[in-house]
């Protein structure tokens, strides 16, 4: 298929403003003032929230907060954190990154959500409003996921969220002494219609009974 970009101009970079939900807002990572929620809630009963990240855990929180500073001044990576709507608190972060504006591509990655936003509305809707933010505001073309091939989980995740495996670059990288093999993962904006649709029915407030129960999966939604 020939896809005629003719009239194609390079997107903007993502700027640091903040982008409102109804269960989490995301706002730029700042170290100084969402430093302590962010180290209770990744210090919490997730063994395995470190395994697939270069880096991490952190024992000691001096190590803890250069990291996050360091974060907080980069630009690609550009770092979110997930701030829950109900306690104020910042429960997560993530980033956009391989920001490229001329080819209209990028990236959500980074991505350290602690144990209490796992698997809730709010970790759903944060993927949602980073990739609502690349495609309508920005007008990406391509919005990519990319994890090591071992980790089930991410790889779920992608896949949940509407992304199309696109498949798998052997012997990567190597990453904390371990052989990575990477899977590739992503929506064009030719998917993003159907897959804002689907985001926007799971998320609405008819798909959760009175305990916050799910009526229907995200999966569910694009059949």
């Amino acid at each position: 298929m020939t896809i005629d970009l003719t009239h194609w101009q390079p997107r903007p970079a993502p700027d640091q403003r903040e982008l409102p939900g109804r269960f989490v807002h995301l706002a730029p990572l700042d170290s100084a003032h969402h430093g302590d929620d962010l180290w209770a809630a990744l210090q919490g009963p997730d063994p395995a929230l470190w395994d697939y990240l270069p880096y991490g855990p952190f024992n000691v929180r001096a190590e803890f907060d250069t990291w996050l500073a360091g974060n907080a001044s980069s630009r690609d990576p550009l770092f979110y954190a997930v701030l829950d709507n109900a306690s104020g608190k910042a429960l997560g972060l993530f980033s956009y990154l391989r920001i490229t504006p001329q080819d209209g591509c990028i990236e959500i990655g980074h991505v350290a959500f602690g144990a209490p936003m796992q698997r809730t509305p709010g970790a759903t809707e944060a993927v949602y409003l980073l990739a609502r933010h690349a495609f309508d505001d920005l007008g990406y073309r391509r919005l990519e996921w990319k994890c090591d091939a071992a980790n089930a989980r991410s790889m779920r995740a992608a896949e949940r969220f509407g992304f199309t495996a696109e498949g798998l670059f052997r012997q990567h990288m190597v990453r904390k002494g371990r052989n990575r093999d990477t899977a590739w993962f992503a929506i064009i904006d030719g998917d993003w219609p159907a897959v804002r649709e689907a985001f926007q029915r799971w998320l609405a407030a008819d798909n959760f009974n009175a305990n916050g129960q799910q009526k229907q999966r995200l999966e569910d939604t694009r059949k």
